[in-house]
């Protein structure tokens, strides 16, 4: 019922990530002169991690493609179908159930606390919710090494409505991708 549920989730969340609160993070390899590199390729489905969330979902990974495809065409970027391009990309996603911890303090009226809320007069609540994270890996194909991964982490989000989703995706693609190349 539970992994039933978290695939009727992310079936609903797709690209997981409110823009507010995403969370970005890259690195890199310092060894790549990333000017050099002028073509990529998509990652095929034999190099591709066959129990990531993102497979589940193959509309979902199509909308992240066409935005990854957009922001690298942006950066001067060429397209292979196939072949041996400079770049692979390959993205990742997962979710993991977060919990958020709330507590009120002591609530006081001239001087005095309430001592019949809660024990020293403050409450506490726990909420629940689901964290994503997108993860885009541009990997140097002729040492076949990572060279640049950015991330995104945030709450996920429900989507109804596949136009808002798209555009959602391409909000969080843009931000993952807005230091590449490093400088």
């Amino acid at each position: 019922m539970r992994k039933m549920l978290f695939g009727f989730t992310c079936l609903l969340v797709v690209l997981f990530m409110n823009c507010s609160s995403l969370t970005v993070k890259t690195d890199y390899d310092p060894e790549y002169n990333f000017e050099e590199f002028k073509t990529y390729r998509w990652a095929t489905v034999d190099e591709l991690n066959p129990d990531d969330v993102l497979s589940d979902w193959p509309m979902v990974y199509k909308q992240v493609q066409t935005s990854v495809d957009k922001q690298l065409e942006k950066k001067g970027l060429t397209k292979m179908a196939s072949g041996d391009a400079d770049l692979v990309v390959a993205v990742h996603a997962g979710m993991q159930e977060r919990m958020e911890v709330y507590q009120t303090s002591r609530v006081y009226y001239g001087g005095w606390y309430t001592p019949w809320w809660g024990a020293y007069g403050g409450s506490t609540s726990v909420s629940y919710y689901d964290e994503g994270t997108l993860v885009i890996d541009l990997v140097a194909w002729e040492p076949k090494e990572l060279a640049w991964r950015g991330m995104g982490t945030g709450v996920v989000q429900e989507y109804i409505d596949p136009v808002e989703r798209a555009r959602d995706i391409d909000k969080v693609v843009a931000q993952i991708l807005r230091s590449y190349p490093p400088k």
